[in-house]
């Protein structure tokens, strides 16, 4: 995605655009001088190579609400968490075979509709890897894949953020133990350095030894999303309560598409962007023995 094509992500209605001025201190006038004094602040200062395109600075701004050095700080550590965490942003070949692997088995499924507060949803289906096949590092190399992709040209999201819906449906204790605290304080870090805010967490169809990994994740979360962390036992009928089943997969209750839908949407959509995933891997944090 080009500067050029990017511009039209810019664009709001008006219903939006008041959002934005009540909850986001944007607005037009801002926006454009905001996005060149961020764009000015990579080229000339930053020690990163970034896309520089206006809806990709623009959904930083927006994640700090237009703060120009919160969104210096948090572009730099998109970058850093990335320079931190090769196993997971480098060599993002969709038809690699375990990227294909996951890909069928749909662990990241972002839904084609919002919700009604414009969100994003993503279903996270946490436990439907086998731990003695897969490799948590490409789970969440084949999880990022998709996330990106997802939020690249959502507008709706920049705005109002993101809910994650974590089933823990098939949940054992080899799953468990692949989230080492490392592996989560990385994960958590590199959540709160993505520019779209997490609005809230949800664990649906999670059993009570759950909370021995999730006590784990709270640790390395801030304060905030520690508070937007919900678990829910048993079935997923308190999900409905929170989101409608007009948007919702069948296997959750909705009348939306299925699991297996989203599989082959998702699945096409990412080998389809090959080249773009390719592209992507030059924007890192520049080394400076080699300037």
């Amino acid at each position: 995605m080009t500067e050029e094509s990017s511009t039209h992500l810019c664009e709001l209605t008006t219903e939006q655009k008041e959002f934005a001025a009540a909850y986001l201190n944007e607005t037009e006038a801002l926006r454009l001088r905001r996005i060149q004094d961020v764009r000015t602040w990579i080229l000339e200062d930053s020690g990163i190579s970034s896309r520089l395109d206006d809806f990709f600075i623009l959904r930083f701004l927006r994640g700090c609400k237009f703060d120009i050095e919160k969104t210096k700080r948090k572009l730099m550590s998109y970058y850093v968490q990335r320079s931190l965490s090769p196993e997971w942003f480098t060599n993002r070949d969709p038809f690699l075979p375990e990227i294909q692997e996951l890909l069928n088995l749909g662990v990241f499924l972002p839904l084609r509709k919002v919700d009604e507060e414009g969100r994003m949803v993503i279903i996270i289906r946490t436990c439907v890897h086998d731990p003695r096949r897969h490799k948590i590092a490409d789970v969440f190399k084949t999880g990022m894949m998709v996330l990106d992709l997802a939020a690249r040209e959502h507008i709706a999201s920049s705005l109002y953020g993101i809910v994650s819906v974590h089933d823990m449906t098939g949940v054992q204790l080899s799953h468990a133990l692949q989230m080492t605290p490392g592996v989560v304080k990385k994960l958590v870090h590199t959540w709160q350095g993505y520019p779209n805010r997490i609005r809230s967490l949800e664990y649906i169809n999670a059993p009570a030894h759950v909370n021995i990994v999730l006590n784990i994740f709270k640790r390395f979360m801030s304060k905030k999303l520690r508070q937007r962390m919900h678990v829910h036992r048993g079935d997923d009928k308190a999900l409905l309560k929170k989101l409608s089943s007009s948007i919702l997969p069948s296997e959750l209750g909705g009348t939306e598409e299925d699991y297996d839908t989203l599989k082959r949407y998702w699945k096409q959509e990412v080998e389809t962007h090959k080249q773009w995933f390719i592209d992507d891997e030059q924007y890192k944090l520049k080394n400076k023995s080699n300037e």
